[in-house]
């Protein structure tokens, strides 16, 4: 069953074409939640293709169960009940996919995934890009035209984590995370023109991604550009 699940979403993104910016794929997990760890390892296959940002979130809100997530962060709830409030819903789920700030999917459905994925490479655009000067590093945003506020937001990561989970639902097991998110940053409002932002160093065994996302009414909406920071 777990190959089933798996191997559409590989066999789909290894036929892909580069796409321009790379499509943002975010797990909404949980280490406490026994629905999560073939999510968490579907995350892990998407976080080795180039076309795709796959971030893991850890949400806090399985902590009461008997195992206190060692990544959650009050966060990375708040930033998963924003997309509910977005599609007008009371609804979160663990595990969670949220692809380019648009479609949500609950659950570890390789096939349905890896359509969506390829629905958002095919409309992505060349939006930001990363350039070294002689004090660091820097993104660009290209103009384009807005039709909500725009942020840019850094995003730093831990690339891969094992975890021995010693409670809980998931007692026993040892799971392993991909692309751990441990810090979301707001650079800077956008609101379409040229921009060029210096980035902070990124700290030893850790990845920086830049975002650039919509904000309807304040809430998160499509994510219109992303890179990652060699």
């Amino acid at each position: 069953m777990r190959l089933r699940t798996l191997l559409p979403l590989a066999a789909t993104l290894l036929a892909a074409p580069a796409a321009a910016d790379p499509v943002v794929v975010e797990l909404f997990t949980s280490q406490g939640c026994s629905s999560c760890p073939p999510a968490d390892e579907m995350l892990g296959q998407l976080a080795q293709h180039e076309d795709v940002i796959a971030l893991s979130l850890h949400v806090d809100y399985w902590d009461w169960i008997g195992w206190a997530d060692t990544f959650a962060a009050p966060e990375f709830t708040a930033r998963q009940r924003a997309y509910a409030t977005a599609a007008k819903s009371e609804v979160v789920y663990t595990p969670q996919f949220v692809v380019g700030g648009r479609d949500s999917l609950a659950g570890a459905k390789g096939l349905q995934l890896s359509e969506l994925i390829a629905a958002h490479r095919d409309a992505n655009g060349d939006v930001l890009r990363i350039a070294s000067t002689g004090t660091g590093r820097q993104v660009m945003a290209d103009a384009t035209v807005l039709d909500a506020p725009a942020r840019l937001m850094l995003v730093t990561v831990l690339p891969e984590a094992e975890v021995r989970i010693l409670h809980g639902e998931n007692a026993g097991r040892d799971v392993t995370y991909h692309n751990v998110v441990r810090a979301w940053q707001d650079l800077a409002q956008w609101s379409g023109e040229d921009l060029t932002l210096d980035l902070p160093d990124m700290p030893d065994g850790l990845v920086h991604f830049v975002l650039a996302q919509a904000m309807p009414d304040g809430l998160p909406g499509p994510i219109l550009g992303a890179v990652r920071v060699d």
